[in-house]
């Protein structure tokens, strides 16, 4: 029988990852013929591909003809770039460089993902037009990978996105799940930080700005460059923390805010709060309240089950 395959292609690159997996399940629920590739979580879900095997990457490029690709692969553990600075740079950057070259020449429309990291915190909230100015390596790695993928494709996009959260196949895979054994386990104490101020964003709704804005450059060519999208909901990790232990009504009293700037790790941005205006004015965006959907995200991790029971039958 014939099957009808949605005749708009995307093309997923990190579809394994946290980001990715909401990205190619956004797209494929909306009549998009999406295709993901990974990397070491690959099989047999999506296609394995290194990106850093430019071959590989032209070959899977010129076989599928994207008219869209969304690049999330990426090394986004600040910490991690800092201890290994060349295996994030041809990641971050030159894999990227080279993917939006290859895009130019099939006429793809990259979206190239990037972070609020590029800026240093100080004068918040940020435009697109803001000097960006990365106090880490990853922000650097990050905004080296905008420049590649500007000039080596002068109609790619760049989205700039603050810390992430959704359903996540481990705690550890976003910063802000990580913290719910702590929050979970309150016979000891546990610090965080309540020094930066972050805006946690549901990979679902940033998912839905990757369609949104792919379905309107395919209407409008003038769509392109530098975009922000972010959750509107100001947080610290403490206050996450706690909105946490109040969705599941759980104790807070044993998590301590620490107000101090954190000495150990790479360096954060104090407030790198992004200006969305521009997406918002293109009538582009979603934003899903933190309590709903932290809650969703983090329930199957409950180890009290019994709370589990009552809530949800």
């Amino acid at each position: 029988e014939d099957v009808n395959v949605p005749s708009r292609r995307v093309l997923i690159t990190g579809a394994t990852g946290l980001l990715g997996r909401a990205v190619f399940k956004e797209f494929n629920e909306n009549n998009w013929n999406a295709v993901g590739c990974g990397y070491r979580r690959a099989q047999p879900r999506f296609e394995q591909i290194n990106l850093l095997d430019s071959i590989a990457v032209h070959d899977i490029i010129h076989d599928f003809q994207p008219h869209v690709i969304v690049h999330c692969a990426a090394e986004r553990r600040p910490d991690v770039v800092e201890s290994q600075p060349d295996s994030a740079s041809q990641l971050n950057v030159s894999a990227s460089g080279n993917l939006a070259k290859e895009a130019a020449g099939v006429g793809a429309f990259l979206i190239y993902v990037s972070t609020d990291y590029v800026f240093d915190g100080t004068c918040p909230p940020y435009k697109e037009t803001d000097v960006p100015n990365p106090l880490n390596l990853y922000g650097k790695t990050k905004l080296e990978g905008e420049k590649a993928v500007l000039e080596n494709n002068e109609d790619a996009a760049v989205l700039r996105i603050p810390v992430l959260y959704g359903e996540v196949e481990r705690l550890e895979e976003s910063a802000v799940t990580v913290m719910f054994d702590k929050v979970q386990f309150s016979n000891k104490s546990a610090n965080m930080d309540h020094w930066q101020q972050r805006f946690p964003t549901n990979v679902k709704d940033v998912a839905v700005v990757c369609r949104q804005l792919a379905e309107k450059r395919m209407l409008d060519p003038s769509v392109k460059g530098t975009f922000h999208w972010s959750g509107n909901e100001q947080m610290t990790k403490y206050e996450m923390a706690c909105a946490i232990a109040d969705a599941f009504n759980l104790p807070s009293s044993h998590l301590r805010p620490i107000t101090d700037c954190p000495v150990v790790g790479a360096l954060r941005p104090r407030n790198a709060q992004l200006d969305c205006s521009k997406l918002e004015m293109l009538g582009i965006g979603q934003r899903t309240p933190f309590r709903a959907g932290i809650k969703e995200s983090l329930w199957p991790f409950l180890v009290d089950k019994r709370w589990r029971q009552t809530v949800f039958h």
